[in-house]
C-alpha cells in the first residue's frame, strides 16, 4: 500500500513502537503529522520529516485539531510504565487517552484507525501459546499497565462494534534500533550487554523486531479487518536463550545461574518503595515484573500471517541491531 501525499496522523512517534511506524510511513511517502506532548523527547525525531501538532492525548480538543483533513490514524501512544507511585495512574492515563483519541478520530470522519494495543490483553498459556482467541479480563491482567492496556483495549472494541472503522494490532515484545528511554526489555538489553546481568529468573518472551512491527500496522490498516486484533510476534525466546545470544554478539560469557523468583520478592518491594522515597520512576526489578515472569509469554502470530501477510526476521537480527543501536548511542561500553 503506497501512501505518497496521504496525510496521516501518527501518535507516539517520540516513542519506541511509534517511532518505528512513522519511518514506515514515510518510507512509502505519507504527509505525516505527528502528535506530541510539549516537552517530550524529540531525539526519535531528529531526522523525521513530519509536522509536529502538540497536544496532550487526553485533551480530545487538541486530539481533534490535529485529526482534521486526516484519512489514517495510527494511535500507537501509550502510558508504558511497569510501575509507577500510584499504578491506577497508569489505567487512568491510558483509557482517558485511547477514549479521546478514539472520539477525536470519530469526529474528524478519519477513514480508517489502527489502534495499538499489546499482547498485555492475553492470558498467558503455560501449555503452549496464547493467540487472539485468549482475551483477558482486567481482574487476570497481572499488574496496572496490562490492566490499563485491557480496559483500553475493550473501550476500543466497543466502539468499533458501534461503527468505529479501527483495527487493533497487538505486539508482542519489540526490540531494536531508537529505544530511547530504553523500554524494560530494552533495559535489560543493556545491562546483559554491559555484563551486569550474572543471573536470571526462568521466563520466556516473544520477541520481535520493532520494524516488523511497524510493517504490521501497515499491512493492518490494509488488509485488516474492523474490530478484529491481530497479534503481532515473533519468535519464542526463553530469558536464559535471549541473555545466551547477547553474550554471543558482545563477546562476553553467557550467565548460566538461574535465580528462583520468590527470594527476589523482598527485594522488589524494598525497590519500589526506595522508589518512592527518592522520586525515582523507573526500578529495575518490581513485584509485578517478577509475577510476570511465572508464565512464559509466548504468543501466536498466525492470524496476522494468514490475514494480512505478515512476517517477522529472526528475533537474533533484532538483539543485534537493538545492540549496535545501544552501543551508538553510548549505553553500552
Amino acid at each position: 500500500m503506497e501512501f505518497a501525499g496521504v496525510p496521516v496522523l501518527v501518535t507516539g512517534a517520540t516513542g519506541f513502537v511509534g517511532s518505528a511506524v512513522a519511518r514506515a510511513l514515510k518510507a512509502r511517502g505519507a504527509a505525516l503529522t505527528l502528535l506530541v506532548r510539549r516537552g517530550s523527547d524529540r531525539t526519535n525525531l531528529a531526522d523525521l520529516d513530519a509536522t509536529l501538532a502538540e497536544g496532550d492525548l487526553r485533551d480530545e480538543a487538541a486530539v481533534l485539531r490535529a485529526a482534521q483533513g486526516m484519512r489514517y490514524l495510527f494511535h500507537v501512544a501509550a502510558d508504558y510504565r511497569i510501575w509507577a507511585p500510584d499504578p491506577e495512574d497508569i489505567v487512568r492515563n491510558n483509557r482517558a487517552g485511547t477514549f479521546a483519541v478514539m472520539k477525536a478520530a470519530q469526529a474528524a470522519a478519519v477513514e480508517r484507525i489502527v489502534y495499538t494495543s499489546s499482547v498485555a490483553t492475553l492470558k498467558p498459556n503455560d501449555h503452549g501459546v496464547a493467540d487472539e482467541t485468549c482475551p483477558a479480563t482486567p481482574e487476570q491482567a497481572v499488574g496496572a499497565y496490562k490492566r490499563s492496556k485491557v480496559v483500553a483495549e475493550r473501550l476500543v472494541e466497543a466502539m468499533a462494534a458501534d461503527g468505529l472503522p479501527v483495527v487493533i494490532v497487538n505486539p508482542s515484545t519489540p526490540i531494536g534500533p531508537r529505544d530511547v528511554k530504553p523500554t524494560p526489555t530494552g533495559r535489560i538489553v543493556v545491562e546483559a550487554a554491559n555484563g551486569k546481568m550474572p543471573a536470571f529468573v526462568e521466563s520466556g518472551l516473544n520477541l520481535v523486531h520493532v520494524d516488523d512491527v511497524a510493517q504490521g500496522h501497515l499491512l493492518a490498516l490494509e488488509k485488516g479487518r474492523i474490530g478484529e486484533r491481530y497479534v503481532l510476534g515473533g519468535q519464542d525466546v526463553t530469558l536464559r536463550t535471549m541473555l545466551a545470544e547477547i553474550a554471543r554478539i558482545t563477546g562476553r560469557k553467557a550467565p548460566t545461574i538461574s535465580i528462583p523468583r520468590a527470594p527476589l520478592f523482598p527485594l522488589a518491594y524494598a525497590n519500589e518503595a526506595w522508589c518512592r522515597l527518592t522520586g525515582k520512576t523507573d526500578p529495575f526489578l518490581t513485584v509485578d515484573s517478577l509475577k510476570m515472569a511465572a508464565h512464559n509469554m509466548y504468543y501466536a502470530s498466525t492470524k496476522a500471517e494468514n490475514e494480512l501477510g505478515y512476517s517477522a526476521r529472526p528475533y537474533q537480527r533484532a538483539l543485534a541491531d537493538a545492540i549496535d543501536w545501544f552501543s551508538a548511542a553510548g549505553k553500552i561500553a
